[in-house]
């Protein structure tokens, strides 16, 4: 990785030094789970942030950003370097802001409800695209957190097999917050396990590969449980503004 130190601002050096850093667990974890580094995808969560962070992101190798919001994102966009790099949507997504995100992100990794997906299959068919998505699964049970409840799995991948503009790529969860590494590893475990169960299934419209769980703090955590990808934030660009 080149040093690529600009403005005298110190961000950039701590977010190339964290980059690096997070690049050296992710291979030690991956070799850990019996995979070798290039099987973990490092997707860097960029809410709140500015765009000349999140360039010099890329320029230190970054290939794949997520966000949170879609109206930050479609502002943000024609600031950021995207050529080659990928963006997903991981927030919350309302019904009535799909029409606004489905033609601008490569996926939409917050899909809870068929209501959702079939807004998507529409507006994706309008624009004579598929769209790539994951299902998001509240793995903890929590009221506080969105995702489909992993009971309903089975049935709304039945439902999106009937859709032709819209592909299942693979599961999201956010696990709940829990006081030690051996209890988030459970539901890491869990997640894993359901997303076994539901690649083996093969249904219409889907091809299930992406595993997409472990942020800043958990990440290692994650992929030792078998994450194909991970979303750290704050690992990489800091503490994020309120």
């Amino acid at each position: 990785m080149e040093k690529l130190f600009l403005d005298n601002d110190p961000k950039f050096r701590d977010i190339e030094e964290n980059i690096k850093y997070i690049k050296e667990r992710m291979s030690e974890a991956a070799v850990k789970s019996g995979r070798k580094p290039e099987d973990i995808t490092l997707m860097a969560v960029t809410k709140t942030v500015e765009p000349k962070y999140i360039n010099h992101a890329i320029d230190c190798g970054i290939n794949l950003i997520g966000e949170n919001r879609v109206q930050e994102y479609l502002l943000k966009k024609p600031d950021l370097k995207l050529d080659g790099v990928k963006a997903h949507l991981i927030g919350t997504l309302q019904s009535n802001k799909v029409k606004k995100i489905v033609g601008q992100v490569d996926m939409i990794q917050s899909v809870n409800s068929f209501k959702l997906a079939e807004e998507i299959d529409k507006c994706s068919e309008n624009l004579g695209i598929s769209k790539d998505v994951l299902i998001e699964v509240n793995i903890g049970d929590e009221d506080s957190k969105t995702g489909l409840d992993k009971s309903q799995l089975d049935e709304l991948m039945s439902q999106i097999s009937e859709l032709s503009h819209i592909k299942v790529k693979g599961l999201m969860a956010i696990p709940p917050i829990c006081d030690t590494k051996s209890e988030i590893s459970t539901f890491f475990h869990n997640m894993f396990n359901l997303f076994i169960d539901i690649k083996q299934k093969k249904y219409d419209n889907s091809d299930v590969q992406i595993l997409s769980m472990g942020m800043s703090s958990d990440f290692y955590e994650a992929i030792i449980e078998g994450a194909t990808l991970i979303r750290p934030g704050t690992a990489i660009f800091g503490t994020r503004k309120k």
